[in-house]
C-alpha cells in the first residue's frame, strides 16, 4: 500500500469544498443539485433503470433484451441491443439538422488549419471507410493507428468505427522496438500512418519507423500513409499507398456495420506491472454509451461549446473526451498537433482565444508547466470564454488547482479533477461540472452508476480519512471486458485480490465528505506527464545497454511532470560510470521506448538494497531519493549496510549538482 505523508492527510483532514455559483447552477444541464444528487442516488439504487434511460438517448437498429448481466470479472451490457458507434456520434446529428455544424478544427503546429462541418466529416468518414473495405477489411479485422493528431487521425479512427474494425491508436513518440511490440501482439492487417510530423519545430519520422517495426510481419496488407510534411520516403509498391489518392477515388456512402452492444471496438496497450505491454480490450457501443452521459456531467457539455483536449491520439483521454464524448454530445472538438507550449509559451491561449474555448480537458502537467512561465503570457489574451476546465492523468496538486481556479479561470471557472484508467475507459470518480461541489486536489465523488471503495490488505472496507487500496465494486459500461489474447492475465491483473472487484493498484482516501483522493500507485506502473509508464520496461530497456548489470527505476515527483523517472544502475566489471555511460543509457531507453521515459537522473552504484530473494527494495531507493532518510521497515534487508551506501552515492551527486 503507498504511504501517504502526515502533512497529505492533514491537508486532506481540513480541505474544504468549494460550492459552484448559484446562477450557473441554473444554467448547468440538470439545473440544480437536487435534480443532479436525484439522479445519481437512482444511478446507484436502479442502476438498470439509470442505464436504460441513457442508451435510450442514442440510436439503436434493434433494442437490448436486458440492460445488465452478469458480474465482475465477465458481466454484459444492454445485451441483444444493435447500434453502431459512428452512427451514434455522426449520422444522429444529421438526422436532427447539424450539417452545417462544425464537427471538427484541426490545428497543426506550423499554423496550418483544417474546419470540418458533421456533413463534411461524415463525407470523409464515409470513404476511407469504404477504402478499408477495398482492401478486404470486414467486422471483427484490425486497423493499427500510428498517426500525430491530425484531422485524418478522427477520420480513420470514425471510420473503424463505421465497419466495427477494430482498431488501436498507438502513440506516434514511442520508438520503433515499442511500437513493434505492440503490432506483434496486436497483428493488424492495415496501418495507418505519415510521412512524418511536426513537433516544437522539428520534423518526427514516422513512415520510416513503420517500415523498420513491421519487417517481417506477415498480418500486413497495407500501410496507408498521410502526406503531411511532403518529405521523402521509401513507398513500397503492392504495399504502400498514399491516402490522398485512395480518398480522391473512394465513394462517398457508406452504411454503418450492425454491432450488438458487447462486442469489441477498440484495444488499448497500456504498461503491465510485468513490463510487457497490456492490450486493453473495450467494447464498442457500451463504450459510447457511457462515454456520453460521463462527458455530458463531467464538461457540462451544451450543443454550442467548443471543446479542446489537449491529449494525444495515442492516449485514451482522447478517445474518451476528445471524439466519443464530444461527438456523441454533438459539440465542436479541437485537434491540436504540436506542443502547447512552442513556439513560445503563449501558444496554449493562443488557440482559446482563436478559438473561443469554452471546455477544456487537459492533465496537471499542462497546467504546472503554465504555473512556470508565469501569468505575463496570458495578458495579452482574452480567455475570459473558459467555462470548464477538467483534468486527468496524475495527481491534480491544490497548490496547482488554486492557480488555475484563480489565474486561468479568474474564480469563474469550474474545475473538475478527475481520476480513470485506461482499463475503467472515462472517469468514474469525478465531479459534475457545475453541479457539485469541488475540492482542491480530490478526484470527486463516485460518479452515476459507479460504486467504489478504499479497503485495507485483506480487502476490507477501511474508514474515512484512512489510505487504503482502491477498487470498483460494480461494473460500468465502459470497463475493460477482457486483455487481447491473454485471458488467464486480464483475471490475474485485476480480479485475483479482492474477490469480486476490480483493483485498481491504485492508493487512496475516502474523506468525510465522500470525495476520493488518489495518492498515488502501488504496483510498479507510473505517470510521466499523464503518460503511463512501467518501471520493469524502461529498466528492460536500461539493462540491454553495454555493460549494464542491473537497474531499478523509481518515480519521484516533479514540479511540473508530476513524477519522473530516476534510474538506479550497477555497471559490470570493467565499465566506467560517466557521461558517456548515461548517454549510452538514455539512448538505450529512447531506442526502446521513446523520450518520454528517459531518466531525469542516473544514480550509479556497486549495490541495491535488496531482500534475501534478490528482490530490490525500491521503495527505500524512492525514500532516499525523495527525503534522504529511510522511514520504512528495513529489517527485511538482506545487507543493511547496502542503504548507507546507496545514501552517500545520492548526496553526493546532489551535491555535484
Amino acid at each position: 500500500m503507498a504511504e501517504v505523508k502526515p502533512e497529505e492527510l492533514k491537508m486532506i483532514k481540513e480541505s474544504k469544498l468549494y460550492y459552484p455559483d448559484s446562477e450557473k447552477v441554473k444554467k448547468s444541464v440538470l439545473g440544480s443539485m437536487d435534480a443532479f444528487n436525484a439522479l445519481l442516488r437512482r444511478s446507484w439504487e436502479d442502476p438498470e433503470g439509470f442505464w436504460a434511460d441513457v442508451a435510450s438517448d442514442l440510436y439503436w437498429i434493434k433494442p437490448w433484451e436486458k440492460v445488465m448481466e452478469g458480474k465482475m470479472p465477465y458481466f454484459k451490457f444492454f445485451v441483444g441491443g444493435v447500434t453502431n458507434p459512428c452512427y451514434n456520434l455522426i449520422d444522429r446529428h444529421l438526422e436532427q439538422g447539424a450539417d452545417n455544424k462544425l464537427a471538427l478544427i484541426w490545428e497543426g503546429e506550423d499554423y496550418q488549419t483544417k474546419f470540418y462541418t458533421y456533413r463534411m466529416l461524415y463525407s470523409e468518414v464515409c470513404k476511407f471507410a469504404n477504402v478499408l473495405k477495398d482492401f478486404g477489411l470486414q467486422k471483427g479485422d484490425r486497423v493499427a493507428i500510428f498517426l500525430p493528431n491530425l484531422a485524418e487521425t478522427v477520420v480513420a479512427v470514425l471510420a473503424c468505427y463505421r465497419l466495427g474494425v477494430l482498431f488501436n491508436t498507438v502513440f506516434s513518440g514511442f520508438s520503433v522496438r515499442a511500437l513493434r511490440d505492440r503490432l506483434i501482439n496486436y497483428e493488424p492487417q492495415v496501418i495507418v500512418t505519415a510521412d512524418g510530423g511536426y513537433r516544437r519545430g522539428r520534423e518526427v519520422p514516422l513512415k520510416s519507423k513503420v517500415d523498420e517495426a513491421i519487417e517481417g510481419m506477415e498480418s500486413i496488407q497495407a500501410v496507408v500513409v498521410v502526406k503531411r510534411t511532403g518529405s521523402e520516403i521509401n513507398m513500397k509498391e503492392g504495399r504502400d499507398y498514399w491516402w490522398h489518392e485512395l480518398m480522391a477515388k473512394a465513394r462517398l456512402e457508406c452504411p454503418p456495420e450492425a454491432m450488438e452492444a458487447n462486442e469489441p471496438g477498440l484495444v488499448f496497450y497500456t504498461s503491465g506491472t510485468t513490463g510487457k505491454p497490456k492490450g486493453i480490450v473495450h467494447s464498442s457501443v457500451a463504450f459510447v454509451v457511457n462515454n456520453y452521459i460521463y462527458a455530458k456531467f463531467h464538461m457540462d457539455h451544451h450543443p454550442n461549446d467548443m471543446f479542446w483536449c489537449t491529449a494525444d491520439i495515442g492516449w485514451l483521454t482522447m478517445h474518451i473526451w476528445g471524439i466519443v464524448g464530444a461527438l456523441s454530445n454533438g459539440v465542436t472538438t479541437i485537434f491540436y498537433e504540436g506542443a502547447l507550449d512552442y513556439p513560445r509559451p503563449d501558444r496554449f491561449y493562443q488557440i482559446i482565444d482563436k478559438y473561443r474555448v469554452n471546455k477544456l480537458f487537459t492533465a496537471p502537467t499542462a497546467i504546472r508547466m503554465l504555473m512556470r512561465y508565469g501569468e505575463s503570457w496570458m495578458e495579452t489574451y482574452d480567455i475570459s470564454c473558459l467555462d470548464v476546465l477538467s483534468v486527468v492523468g496524475e495527481p491534480f496538486n491544490p497548490e496547482a488547482w488554486h492557480w488555475a481556479y484563480e489565474k486561468l479561470g479568474q474564480k469563474r471557472m469550474y474545475i473538475n479533477n478527475t481520476w480513470g484508467q485506461t482499463e475503467t475507459a472515462g472517469c468514474p470518480l469525478a465531479g459534475a461540472a457545475w453541479v457539485t461541489p469541488m475540492k482542491p486536489g480530490s478526484c470527486g465523488i463516485q460518479f452515476l452508476g459507479a460504486q467504489l471503495d478504499v479497503v485495507d490488505e485483506d480487502g476490507k472496507p477501511v474508514p474515512p480519512e484512512t489510505p487504503g487500496n482502491l477498487i470498483i465494486t460494480r461494473p460500468i459500461p465502459m470497463m475493460v471486458r477482457t486483455l487481447w489474447r491473454e485471458p488467464e492475465r486480464y483475471i490475474r491483473e485485476y480480479f485475483s485480490q479482492v474477490e469480486g472487484c476490480y483493483f485498481t493498484n491504485d492508493a487512496a482516501i475516502k474523506d468525510r465528505d465522500g470525495h476520493y483522493w488518489v495518492t498515488g500507485r502501488i504496483d510498479d506502473v507510473f505517470n510521466v506527464a499523464g503518460h503511463r509508464l512501467s518501471t520493469m520496461e524502461m529498466e528492460s530497456a536500461i539493462i540491454e545497454c553495454e555493460g549494464v548489470a542491473e537497474a531499478a527505476v523509481i518515480g519521484v515527483p516533479d514540479p511540473i511532470k508530476g513524477l519522473i523517472p530516476v534510474a538506479f544502475v550497477t555497471l559490470r566489471q570493467g565499465y566506467e560510470a560517466g557521461s558517456e555511460m548515461e548517454q549510452a543509457i538514455k539512448h538505450k531507453v529512447i531506442e526502446n521506448i521513446g523520450k518520454i521515459a528517459v531518466p531525469g537522473t542516473i544514480y550509479f552504484t556497486p549495490v541495491m538494497p535488496k531482500t534475501p530473494s534478490g528482490k530490490i527494495m525500491r521503495r527505500l531507493l524512492k525514500e532516499i531519493v525523495v527525503g534522504g532518510e529511510i522511514k520504512g521497515d528495513i529489517t527485511g534487508l538482506e545487507d543493511i549496510g547496502t542503504v548507507e551506501q546507496v545514501k552517500a552515492i545520492v548526496a553526493a551527486k546532489k551535491t555535484q549538482g
